[in-house]
């Protein structure tokens, strides 16, 4: 362990200098799961077993799928675990899965079975390598130039079950590969990924470090060719478990160490345990790109997208779709969106039905699972204009909690469920980010409303999109860049909230983007008192557009008796500083 080390190690880092985790698990026949302790749940996590202190009776499993590539004798296994233990199952924003409703007299048997199946559940928590990440079409679909998959296995044979590093990393890692020039959602939330790039007449990759839920991974300006992506993730390990941080639990990801000694460092760091120089950068290879439920692979064949009830899945649906994958010869995957997909179809399908309309909503875990979460969020997905969403294509990550399971800040619209009680008696309302340019890792979103009560949620996300569409712009994210962008946080909430309070649907000025290139606040308070000048709409704007913000969104959203339609008067003068 490198002399950065600081000398006061967190908590998770004193467990694992009594005993390293692999030593411990070894063990894990003997252990009592109605008697846990702290350091028994830290242990347990680095082999797919999740407890809570204050939830001691329950117990989840979660399972690595590498790519995301099931067999349909897997599901069929997993279709049975379901019905003999009356568990409940999600598919994760990682391609993996999470079973729900273990109970300490039966997890350790459920555990066994799963990993005798030919799955593996090691590793899938913890401060580890997670599952490894590819593009669902890889090796089939029409803007693929590489298969990543067998790569995907080499990388992860480097950890798996290996002493050294089961959950003995400073923090988890999160690591993408895509070998595609489209992907269903961006990839540039993980702390490594290798994006499809281009040099002179070779494809590769462009590397990219320090990606998070907040954060777009950094260009290392680096470019592999496949059969060097092994040995440098070799060395990419190496150098994170001897430089990485093991203080501050908040500081220990990747993006941290990045932010402390620099990209430039960490590369040097790299280099003592990778065999050559590195070579620069390629051309990357990414482009906006929309999937529908049906698309036409290279061979001919054809791919289907089941849109599972926001990443719930039920026993009988997996059985279904086994079944269907076995009469159709189909190759069965998870999507990094939470969606199974059926490739390698002799016909378009037309038998098996999706349930939902999630093929572009990406919903973490939520109170019903997980809990962190504020929100039963798959629940809270009604509160959404799904029509309009799936019509567009929209990208909409949805987190229950801080954390961004939901991947909120990587998607066109984002949303975090939480509680607040700034609009009186309201039992929940949704942060809310806009305008990410995700597909080439440009910017992450940018915060717009800092709570929306759940009741008027739709009528909000509605008029983002209302606006959108009177732009006749194709693509969302296009949008983000062309005019979202253009402007600043605070003109943009004033401007949906002026809308709202007038009961219109004005859109956004694209006129004026080309009229300045630069937005003043002088300019923006310009637009508002022009295009609502005529309006009942008499507020005094501030000049941070905050207090105005603050009085109007509470004047709409204080919800009286709930009642969701309930509007205050519109005919009157805020004061400057007044709230």
């Amino acid at each position: 362990m490198s002399s950065n080390v600081e000398i006061k190690l967190n908590r998770r880092e004193r467990f694992k200098a009594q005993m390293r985790p692999y030593n411990y698990l070894q063990e894990l026949h003997t252990l009592d799961f109605e008697s846990l302790g702290e350091g028994d749940r830290y242990y347990l996590q680095d082999c797919g077993i999740f407890n809570a202190e204050f939830a001691e009776e329950e117990f989840t499993l979660r399972i690595r799928v590498p790519g995301g590539r099931l067999t349909s004798q897997q599901v069929l296994f997993l279709t049975t675990l379901l019905k003999e233990y009356d568990l409940d199952m999600i598919i994760t924003a990682r391609a993996g899965l999470q079973i729900f409703g273990l109970e300490s007299d039966n997890v350790f048997e459920i555990w066994q079975k799963v990993n005798n199946s030919g799955l593996s559940t090691w590793q899938s928590f913890g401060d580890n390598v997670r599952n490894i990440v590819c593009d669902v079409y890889d090796g089939y679909g029409v803007h693929h130039h590489i298969e990543v998959y067998p790569l995907i296995i080499q990388m992860q044979e480097q950890v798996l079950k290996v002493p050294h590093y089961v959950g003995m990393l400073p923090r988890r890692l999160s690591v993408g590969i895509s070998g595609s020039s489209a992907n269903v959602t961006s990839m540039f939330a993980n702390d490594l990924y290798f994006a499809l790039a281009q040099k002179d007449t070779t494809y590769g990759f462009n590397v990219y470090m320090g990606g998070k839920n907040s954060e777009v991974a950094q260009d290392a300006d680096i470019f592999l060719l496949p059969n060097e992506v092994n040995n440098f993730f070799a060395a990419f390990l190496k150098a994170f478990y001897s430089y990485g941080s093991r203080g501050s639990r908040s500081k220990t990801r990747l993006f941290y160490l990045l932010e402390s000694i620099g990209l430039g460092a960490f590369k040097s760091h790299i280099l003592e345990f990778f065999p050559s120089n590195f070579h620069a950068r390629g051309t990357l290879l990414l482009k906006q790109t929309q999937f529908k439920a049906t698309e036409t692979l290279q061979d001919g064949s054809f791919a289907f997208c089941y849109e599972s009830d926001f990443g719930r899945i039920s026993a009988t649906e997996f059985e279904n779709i086994a079944s269907f994958a076995i009469k159709n010869s189909a190759e069965i995957r998870l999507g990094i969106d939470q969606n199974i997909y059926l490739l390698g179809l002799p016909e378009v399908n037309s038998t098996l039905i999706s349930p939902k309309q999630s093929q572009t909503i990406l919903a973490c875990a939520g109170s019903e699972y997980c809990p962190f979460s504020f929100w039963n969020i798959k629940d809270e997905t009604h509160y959404l204009p799904l029509e309009k969403i799936k019509r567009h294509q929209i990208q909409i990550g949805f987190s229950g909690c801080a954390k961004g399971c939901g991947r909120h800040r990587h998607t066109d619209i984002g949303l975090i469920g939480l509680k607040t009680n700034n609009f009186g008696a309201t039992e929940g309302g949704a942060r809310v980010f806009i305008g990410a340019q995700h597909s080439e890792g440009i910017s992450v979103a940018r915060p717009l409303f800092e709570m929306v009560p759940l009741e008027h949620l739709h009528q909000v996300i509605s008029l983002i999109i209302s606006l959108f569409e009177q732009s006749d712009i194709g693509h969302f994210e296009t949008y983000s860049k062309e005019v979202l962008n253009q402007f600043s946080e605070g003109f943009l909430s004033l401007w949906y909230l002026a809308n709202i309070q007038t009961s219109q649907s004005l859109a956004l000025p694209i006129e004026a983007i080309s009229a300045t290139s630069k937005h003043t606040f002088d300019v923006e308070k310009g637009l508002i008192e022009h295009y609502f000048k005529d309006e009942a709409f008499s507020y005094e704007i501030d000049e941070s557009f905050s207090v105005v913000v603050s009085q109007i969104s509470k004047s709409l959203w204080t919800i009286q008796g709930k009642d969701p339609h309930y509007k205050p008067p519109i005919n009157r003068t805020v004061a400057r500083g007044s709230y």
